[in-house]
C-alpha cells in the first residue's frame, strides 16, 4: 500500500534512510500488519486527529496517570506521561522469538544471582572474574547463604530492546531492581479503548491487562513454606516517589494494601502490618523501596522508607521480598557484557538475543579505545537508570567530551562505553508540526517469575524518543510511549 502524499497526517512523512522504518518498507509502502491502521489514521484530518490525541490527554490526567521528573532544571515536576495514538504492532512470530530470549536471559540471570551469593562457582570457573562483580555498587554481602522461597531473585524483570537496522533484536539493558512503568503499559492500552474502539477490533491483538493478576499469583507462589493464604502488600517509598502511581494502581488491582515503611514493624523476626484491628502478619512484599532505604539496621542509617530489621525476617524465610536485594549485581551495566557467556555456563544454550558490544572502562585496552573514539560511542555509568549520566559521542560537543574523560579517569569502573546503535523509527504524531514523523522507539517487556511459573506480558512498553534525532526515550529525559500490540497470529 502506498503512502498517500495528497492527504491525511502522513502527507510530510519521510521514511529515514538509515534506520529500520517499523511502520513503512524502504518503498513507502506500509509493512503488511500496518495496512489496515496505516488506511484507517491516513483518513483523519489534523484536525480530527489533534482532537483524539488531546481527548487521550485528558484521559490521562483524570486517571492520575502521572510521573516525576528528577532532572536540576524540574525537580519533582508531575508530568502526563506523553502518549502517541499510533500504535506499534509486532507480529506473532517475531514475539515468540523475543518472548524465548527474555525468558533464557532472565532464567540465567537467576541461576547467576543465586551462585555468586552461594557456591561462586562462575568465579572458579573463570567465566566471570569475581572482582567485577564484588566491586559492583548493588553486590551486598549480606545476601550470601540466602536463598528465597523457590530459589528466585528477579521476580520482576524489565528487558530494554532495541530493533538495529539490520532488522534483529538488540538486548539494551536488563532491569531487576524495580523495574518501573507496566501500570503505562496498561493504561495505554485503556486509553486506546476509550479514545479509538473501533481500531482494536480490526486486529486480534493479545491483552495485557491481566498482569496484576499475574503478579499477584507469583508472589503468592513464593510465600514462605505452609502459608495457605500469604498476606501480600506492596511497599512504596510514598506519594513523593516517580512511581507512585504505579505502586497504588497495582495494589488497587491486585486487591492487596499499599504500605509505607512506617506502617510496618518487625517483631521476633516476623513483619507486621499496623491496623484498626491490630498487628497483621505480612508474607510477602512486592518492594518498591531501593535497596540502599530497606533496612536502617543494614543499610542506610537515616533511611526512613524501609523497616528496620526486615532484612533478619528475610534471613530468617519468614517474609518474602520481590526482587531479592542485591539483584542489582546482574543489572550492572558492566556485568551485562558477560551475559551471553552467563547464558552458555548455566543453560548450555546460544543466546536468542543479541548483545551490544561493550567496553568497559576499567580494562586497558578498552579503556585506550574509548578515550581515542569517545566521539563516535555512547558512554554509560554502570549503575544509573532513567537515561541519567548517559554521553552521546556524536552529538557531544568537544566541552563535553573533554569533562566525561575526567569523569572516567575518576572512576574507571563506573563507566562503559557501546557503539551508537541505528534504533529502529516509528511514525509518531508530533505535536509543535502537527503531523506523522519517524522517531526513535524501544521496548521494554516485563517478565515475571515465581515459583514454578513464569508469565512475559504480551506488549510491553514501547518509549519514544519525541525528539527529532534523540536517542534516549526514557521519559525523564523527555520521552513518550505508544500502546504496544502483539498480534496473536
Amino acid at each position: 500500500m502506498k503512502v498517500e502524499k495528497s492527504k491525511g497526517v502522513f502527507t510530510s512523512y519521510k521514511i529515514e534512510g538509515n534506520h529500520y522504518d517499523e511502520v513503512f518498507e524502504g518503498d513507502s509502502s506500509a509493512r503488511s500488519h500496518y495496512n489496515i491502521l496505516f488506511k484507517q489514521f491516513n483518513q483523519l484530518g489534523f484536525r480530527d486527529f489533534k482532537e483524539l490525541s488531546e481527548y487521550a490527554k485528558v484521559s490521562f490526567y483524570n486517571q492520575g496517570i502521572t510521573f516525576a521528573v528528577y532532572s536540576d532544571e524540574q525537580r519533582g515536576v508531575e508530568r502526563i506521561m506523553p502518549f502517541d495514538l499510533f500504535p506499534r504492532i509486532i507480529p506473532n512470530k517475531e514475539w515468540e522469538i523475543l518472548e524465548s530470549g527474555v525468558f533464557q536471559r532472565n532464567t540465567a540471570i537467576n541461576l547467576f544471582l543465586h551462585d555468586i551469593y552461594n557456591g561462586k562457582k562462575i568465579f572458579k570457573d573463570k567465566i566471570v572474574p569475581s572482582e567485577l562483580i564484588l566491586s559492583a555498587k548493588y553486590y551486598f554481602k549480606e545476601m550470601e547463604g540466602i536463598k528465597p522461597v523457590g530459589g528466585i531473585y528477579n521476580h520482576v524483570s524489565g528487558t530494554d530492546i532495541i530493533k538495529h537496522n539490520d532488522g534483529k533484536f538488540y538486548i539494551l539493558e536488563d532491569n531487576v531492581r524495580c523495574p518501573s512503568g507496566v501500570s503505562y503499559v496498561i493504561a495505554n492500552r485503556i486509553a486506546m479503548k476509550k479514545t479509538v474502539p473501533n481500531l482494536l477490533r480490526n486486529y486480534k491483538v493479545h491483552s495485557v491487562e491481566e498482569y496484576p493478576e499475574q503478579l499477584l499469583e507469583i508472589m503468592q507462589s513464593v510465600a514462605p513454606e505452609g502459608l495457605d493464604n500469604p498476606t501480600c502488600v506492596v511497599l512504596s517509598p510514598g506519594m513523593y516517589n516517580s512511581a507512585y502511581y504505579e505502586h497504588s494502581f497495582l495494589a488497587l488491582n491486585m486487591g492487596i494494601q499499599l504500605v509505607e515503611g512506617r506502617d510496618l514493624f518487625v517483631e521476633k523476626k516476623f513483619v507486621y502490618m499496623k491496623t484498626i484491628h491490630g498487628p497483621k502478619r505480612v508474607d510477602v512484599i512486592y518492594r518498591r523501596v531501593d535497596d540502599d532505604f530497606l533496612d536502617p539496621k543494614v543499610w542506610r542509617k537515616d533511611s526512613v522508607l524501609g523497616v528496620s530489621g526486615i532484612i533478619s525476617a528475610y534471613k530468617e524465610g519468614n517474609v518474602s521480598l520481590l526482587n531479592a536485594p542485591g539483584c542489582g549485581a546482574a543489572d550492572d551495566k558492566a556485568v551485562y557484557s558477560y551475559i551471553p557467556a552467563i547464558i552458555k555456563y548455566y543453560l548450555n544454550e546460544e543466546p536468542i538475543l543479541n548483545n551490544v558490544h561493550t567496553y568497559r572502562c576499567e580494562l586497558d585496552d578498552d579503556y585506550k579505545y574509548v578515550l581515542e573514539n569517545m566521539h563516535n560511542l555512547v558512554i554509560k555509568p554502570v549503575d544509573e537508570s532513567g537515561g541519567y549520566g548517559i554521553m552521546i559521542g556524536p552529538k557531544a560537543t568537544k566541552t563535553e567530551l573533554s569533562d566525561y574523560k575526567k569523569l572516567i579517569a575518576a572512576n574507571r569502573r563506573k563507566y562503559i562505553a557501546q557503539p551508537v546503535l541505528s534504533l529502529s523509527m516509528h511514525s509518531t504524531f508530533i505535536d509543535e508540526t502537527e503531523c506523522f514523523e519517524p522517531r526513535h522507539i524501544d521496548l521494554r517487556t516485563y517478565c515475571l517469575m515465581g515459583k514454578n511459573k513464569k508469565f512475559l506480558v504480551k506488549g510491553g512498553l514501547s518509549r519514544v524518543a519525541l525528539k527529532r534525532g534523540n536517542l534516549i526515550v526514557n521519559s525523564s529525559q523527555g520521552g513518550g510511549a505508544k500502546d504496544s500490540w502483539v498480534l496473536e497470529e
